[in-house]
């Protein structure tokens, strides 16, 4: 049994790293084995996505503390790993969409990205979300699309418009 020490080391680990993570994914691990585990945390791991087996009590007070997590509480049942992502929120789903297609464990409960909380039927649809720059890329492209498209036409046209102009002026005069 954990002390009283353990306990408060764990719920101010749990804060800092909920402190730093765009996103919080659930998934309940048993029925695996270590090795299973350990290969799963492995391939976390090389992606800087932290996987680790907290108590769900103690994730509940934390949680409870920075706020705004509650739609998460139901889900903070059985056992549970937690995965905690910076950076590409859809990173830990498509690293668990990949290993679900060989293993049948763990299963995937719910992830927290950006106030939402998307439930267990929806690991595919996180695993083919943009990252924010793709996002940004996306939308600075389609921004800048009628811009070129503009330049585009008067350049093009340009040689027309020049020789319209020079047609009419040359009616006018004569």
């Amino acid at each position: 049994m954990a002390t009283l020490e353990q306990k408060k080391a764990s719920a101010e680990e749990i804060l800092e790293v909920l402190k730093q993570s765009d996103a919080v994914y659930l998934a309940e691990y048993t029925g695996m084995t270590v090795a299973e585990v350990s290969n799963l945390r492995r391939e976390f791991r090389k992606d800087g996505i932290t996987y680790k087996v907290f108590k769900n009590t103690l994730v509940k007070r934390a949680m409870d503390e920075v706020g705004g997590y509650e739609d998460v509480y139901p889900y903070l049942e059985n056992q549970t790993a937690f995965m905690f992502a910076s950076g590409d929120p859809a990173k830990p789903a498509k690293i668990l969409k990949e290993y679900l297609k060989s293993n049948k464990k763990p299963l995937f409960k719910a992830a927290y990205i950006d106030g939402v909380v998307y439930g267990e039927t929806e690991l595919d649809a996180l695993s083919t979300m943009k990252t924010k720059e793709e996002v940004i890329g996306d939308i600075i492209g389609l921004l800048l699309s009628p811009i070129t498209n503009v330049v585009g036409a008067l350049q093009a046209q340009g040689s027309n418009i020049v020789g319209a102009l020079k047609t009419i002026a040359e009616k006018e005069e004569n």
